[in-house]
């Protein structure tokens, strides 16, 4: 296939020394000098193992959606290591098929060997299984992405915009649609307990960079059926929290306060955020993973609407992975990047990138809070001027 010819991008010192480390590493000669000189061969063989890994990734994961699936880690968790056998029989699987899933789980440290008294091998918890355990909303992200995997199978059609709407697309539906204050309960339940389930993830990193309780009242946008409304007000006894969203998925969240205890300071409004209002008064307002599901100026739409919502001297809270997040780079543009394409609406973001549009939206003193596992979320906390 030709290429169409592009203007010559402009050159800079680099670029030589640069090019003649691509065609040494590229090379076939140097690659088995490097296997065998004794110095690099550790970096070599570590070389090799990462590519690999790039390859066998999806297998991977459908090794870990397999475990997930048929509660593997929950079932070690309550009864403790197990046989091949008894394994195979809880999990109603041939012997066969027990073995190799298991060996496959051993090899990703999602399971290990344990010592027996007897002649049968047990198995039990790796140190990668073990925090999956027991943990509903990891359950639910491993298993939700078996729709993306489908709409990843022609990368290039998603990326030249060649692609039928996709599974993704069809589980988030306000991403598809110009109307999404018109989408009835059952087509937004999906996505409303998914995020429900998962959102102790981010509650957990929120709620341990930045003292609610300083505060008085707290709009929550986009909070969904109000799962992380529940967690503030449980977390601060006097704070008062109202959630806003679509009035499809807010139409929820009354039960799960009066289930909580805490109809009395917890209230939720439905509307379209991009369209109507804000409610007006907050002292503080979060975001919790709301920004990088749209385009810029839909959330410079948003972050106005927020700006004028809050009371003076008010806050926002802005709490989502980033896409420079130091030792997980990949997460942000590779994960996150396609993961928003294949869904229809969205993109990864920076830290100075959000700085910037709170800057252009009249937000100051735009400070980053630190979290225990900015993996799962970083935290942004802007004032309103």
């Amino acid at each position: 296939m030709a290429h169409p010819a592009a203007p010559p991008a402009a050159s800079h010192w680099s670029d030589a020394p640069l090019a003649w480390r691509d065609r040494l590493l590229g090379s076939a000669r140097f690659r088995r000098w490097a296997q065998a000189f004794a110095p690099t061969r550790w970096i070599a063989r570590r070389r090799a193992a990462q590519v690999f890994d790039l390859v066998a990734g999806f297998v991977y994961s459908q090794v870990l959606l397999a475990c997930v699936q048929l509660r593997l880690f929950d079932l070690l968790l309550a009864q403790g290591p197990q046989t091949l056998a008894a394994l195979a029989l809880r999990l109603n699987l041939p012997p066969a098929g027990a073995q190799r899933l298991v060996m496959a789980a051993v090899s990703l440290r999602l399971l290990e060997a344990r010592p027996s008294a007897g002649g049968d091998r047990r198995y039990g918890l790796g140190p990668l299984g073990a925090p999956l355990a027991g943990n509903a909303g990891l359950a639910a992200m491993v298993e939700h992405h078996a729709a993306l995997y489908r709409d990843l199978a022609d990368p290039l059609a998603l990326l030249r915009g060649e692609a039928a709407q996709g599974r993704l697309a069809g589980f988030w539906p306000y991403a598809g649609t110009g109307s999404p204050g018109a989408l009835p309960t059952p087509q937004v339940a999906a996505y409303s307990a998914l995020m429900a389930a998962s959102q102790p993830l981010v509650a957990e990193q929120v709620l341990q960079a930045y003292p609610l309780q300083r505060h008085r009242r707290l709009l929550d946008v986009g909070g969904g059926d109000g799962a992380f409304a529940c967690t503030a007000g449980r977390h601060a006894p006097a704070l008062h929290v109202q959630v806003f969203d679509l009035p499809g998925v807010v139409a929820r969240a009354a039960q799960r306060f009066e289930q909580a205890g805490l109809a009395a300071r917890c209230s939720a409004l439905g509307g379209d955020f991009f369209r109507d209002e804000l409610p007006a008064g907050a002292d503080l307002v979060t975001l919790l993973r709301v920004v990088h599901d749209h385009d810029d100026e839909r959330v410079l739409r948003l972050l106005r609407a927020v700006r004028r919502a809050l009371a003076e001297g008010g806050r926002l809270l802005l709490a989502e992975p980033l896409a420079d997040t130091p030792g997980a780079e990949a997460m942000g543009h590779a994960y996150f990047g396609f993961y928003l394409l294949a869904m229809g609406r969205g993109q990864p973001r920076s830290e100075a990138r959000l700085r910037e549009l709170l800057a252009e939206t009249g937000f100051t003193r735009v400070r980053r809070l630190p979290t225990p596992l900015p993996l799962q979320a970083s935290v942004l906390l802007a004032d309103a001027a």
